[in-house]
């Protein structure tokens, strides 16, 4: 991985060099700007150093750092390279809060690591409990004060956590409370981090999956999610399989084809959402820069070089794309490539007035789709009763608070 100089490793960049092209408020895509996924370090690398816009200036992000990059960091204080590792465990094993509780380190530098260093601790501004299922939303502030969403949800395969990768988002979906408001920064890797390592300490049982699925595109903070994927996974620390990671995108071709060639065996969904490339851009702006033919082009170009399926979420929206229609023209589109559909009952946002299709609608569509031969599901409705839609909590929230 490539190493960054001290001086680098600073926090308090300014928050429109979080991500190209993606922090001014109420951006929308296509505006000009470098594109999303190109920025930065080239295919099969990981992101380059840790970096990020949050309260504490002029501290060094440790939580963002790789071990070899914390072995470069201390001993440019005078310290070991043990101590790197005792430092990597607490942070990302131990998933301790606190310089203070690092009680295997000395004095010494756990005083230096409160002078110097900032350890991203996402506070808990509201959690919701579905009475239905149990689903468990959070509402986290960041050092900064701005709110970003997770979720927990329990399955039978284990349990998942479904964090953001922006405060807000870009792409102006019609049906998407996140969007609501425009982007204001990207995250960094220790607060995507963070999110998972809050939830995990408020569970019961391992967080066993992780779905980069909440607000914000990822592929428009490609180096961070990059860099969070590796952490994520690092042997030394949480130690998740790079197979229970999916990310999901709404369709930058660029970040596409960079991501299948770092070489992780990680799922890919697409939000696909619509049959037609017309369809599309009307439910999702961004389809107006990155036409159907070509995501779909790129999805396939992910599946040759990682061997991964491609997962096509498809939000079942009322009177908007849930037609036997629109069911023929997408499995024309998606048959006969080993595609796998996931429909999503649409849950219902107070600010837009498109609603969820009944449930016959949705399993006559199911019923068309596999006569295609598509491997389709229906995903299971969660949180329903406590906003569960991406975006709901924190726009309820910060009505309250303003």
């Amino acid at each position: 991985m490539e190493k960054k100089t001290q001086e680098s490793m600073k926090i308090g960049r300014e928050a429109e060099n979080a991500a190209p092209g993606s922090n001014t408020p109420g951006r929308q895509p296509g505006e000009k700007g470098e594109e999303p996924g190109q920025a930065g370090q080239q295919p099969g690398k990981e992101a380059a150093g840790p970096e990020q816009a949050v309260g504490e200036t002029h501290k060094t992000d440790v939580k963002s750092m790789t071990l070899p990059e914390l072995e470069s960091w201390l001993s440019g204080m005078g310290e070991k390279p043990f101590r790197a590792k005792q430092l990597f465990d607490w942070i990302h094993n131990k998933q301790a809060s606190s310089f203070s509780d690092m009680t295997n380190l000395s004095k010494a530098l756990r005083e230096k690591l409160e002078k110097e260093a900032g350890l991203v601790v996402l506070k808990a501004a509201k959690v919701e409990t579905s009475g239905i299922d149990g689903t468990r939303k959070y509402l986290f502030e960041t050092e900064d004060g701005n709110f970003i969403e997770s979720v927990r949800m329990t399955y039978s395969y284990g349990m998942s956590a479904c964090i953001s990768s922006q405060i807000g988002c870009a792409m102006g979906c019609r049906f998407c409370a996140s969007t609501i408001g425009g982007v204001v920064r990207s995250l960094t890797a220790a607060e995507m981090l963070d999110q998972v390592y809050r939830i995990q300490a408020d569970s019961p049982a391992r967080v066993s999956h992780v779905v980069v699925m909440g607000m914000g595109e990822p592929f428009d903070n490609y180096d961070e999610l990059v860099r969070f994927l590796h952490l994520v996974t690092a042997k030394e620390g949480m130690g998740l399989s790079a197979r229970n990671l999916t990310v999901s995108t709404c369709g930058i071709v660029p970040g596409i084809r960079r991501f299948a060639k770092e070489g992780m065996p990680v799922t890919l969904a697409l939000s696909l959402h619509a049959s037609s490339q017309k369809a599309r851009e009307e439910m999702m702006p961004i389809a107006r820069k990155y036409p159907l033919d070509e995501v779909l082009d790129a999805c396939r170009y992910y599946f040759r070089e990682t061997g991964r399926r491609v997962t096509y979420e498809y939000s079942m929206v009322n009177g908007v794309n849930d037609s036997p229609e629109n069911a023929e023209e997408l499995g024309r589109l998606l048959g006969h490539q080993g595609a796998h559909v996931n429909l999503i009952p649409m849950n219902p946002v107070r600010e837009k007035t498109w609603r969820q299709s009944p449930k016959e609608a949705i399993s006559r569509f199911k019923m068309e789709l596999e006569n295609y031969g598509i491997n389709v599901t229906i995903r299971r409705e969660m949180g329903r009763d406590i906003d569960g839609a991406c975006g709901q909590l924190r726009k309820r929230y910060t009505n309250q608070i303003l």
